[in-house]
């Protein structure tokens, strides 16, 4: 054996022994599984659907034609299943950017990691993510019951911040022209803008408003809701719906977009979000029975995902 040999073979040999060391970054279940989600490899598809709600996984389980796997932990619910032929995974997030970014990472893990060594694989999978959720429209165009396609999405929640050289995947042009629209306070965590996969965007958006979202860290002032306390800017709401960017506006609110898609980019998956808007916050229109509207686009990219 070589010199050169030698030394890659010390080198790997070193990155196992600091690789088992380190259980914690990683961690493994005594059944093998994942630690939040439960999951072995091979229990996922390459193509997932994400939702918030796990009530909603079996919603749409229920359109499958098989189902092979069903387990769940905490709020992390999945199915998988076929459609069509095709495989496909159903997973439940909870609610959050923090919650996606244990999803994200668990996920790649299952396709990307050799649990057993905690090394990376040779040829990475890349899988296709598209979550399905509700939403809180912010123009007054946006009907209740209608659906909106994330072109970008925008985080006020700080996630992707955390992840060495995230820069190249972002659109600073946007993220830089809405802090200064808003006069952004410094305390806050800089916004960051992260594009659709544009072959998803191109596949699953007909029927759907086009728009850019925002994923928010919280679901009342962080959504300019006032309950007990106010919050930092009272006019945030219609700041944001005033705003423009190369004819684009801003569409809506939800929690989870932001992580999906700059995550996504990172770990070379495809990522789309898909939302029913159930609330206007222009309008102050409300949608109480939504899950007909849920189930319609649930079908639709069930349908998408297997042609």
């Amino acid at each position: 054996m070589s010199t050169d040999e030698l030394q890659l073979t010390f080198f790997v040999f070193l990155q196992l022994i600091i690789r088992a060391m380190k259980k914690t970054e990683l961690i493994i279940n005594p059944d093998g599984s994942l630690f939040h989600l439960h999951l072995l490899p091979g229990d996922i598809a390459e193509k997932i659907i994400i939702v918030g709600d796990p009530g909603r996984v079996e919603m749409i389980a229920e359109m499958l034609d098989s189902v092979r796997v069903r387990k769940s932990n905490r709020e992390f619910y999945t199915v998988t299943g076929t459609f069509r032929e095709t495989e496909i995974s159903i997973i439940s997030s909870g609610i959050g950017t923090d919650n996606i970014d244990i999803v994200l990472n668990e996920l790649d893990a299952l396709v990307n990691i050799d649990l057993a060594t905690g090394m990376t694989v040779e040829e990475p999978r890349s899988l296709t993510i598209v979550r399905i959720g509700t939403t809180g429209g912010l123009q007054a165009e946006l009907p209740v019951g209608s659906f909106i396609a994330t072109t970008k999405a925008i985080g006020f929640d700080g996630v992707l911040h955390f992840y060495e050289g995230y820069e190249w995947c972002l659109d600073h042009m946007l993220a830089d022209s809405l802090v200064a629209h808003l006069e952004w306070p410094d305390l806050l965590a800089y916004p960051y803008a992260v594009d659709a996969d544009a072959g998803l965007l191109e596949k699953l958006s007909a029927g759907a408003t086009k728009g850019i979202t925002i994923s928010t860290p919280g679901f009342y002032a962080p959504q300019g809701r006032r309950l007990r306390l106010e919050p930092f800017d009272n006019e945030l709401n219609d700041n944001i719906t005033s705003f423009r960017f190369k004819g684009q506006k801003i569409t809506n609110y939800e929690m989870e977009s932001s992580a999906i898609y700059g995550l996504s980019k990172l770990l070379n998956h495809k990522a789309l979000t898909l939302c029913v808007v159930i609330a206007n916050r222009v309008t102050g229109e409300f949608l109480a029975d939504y899950k007909p509207a849920v189930r319609k686009l649930a079908a639709h990219v069930l349908e998408e995902l297997s042609s």
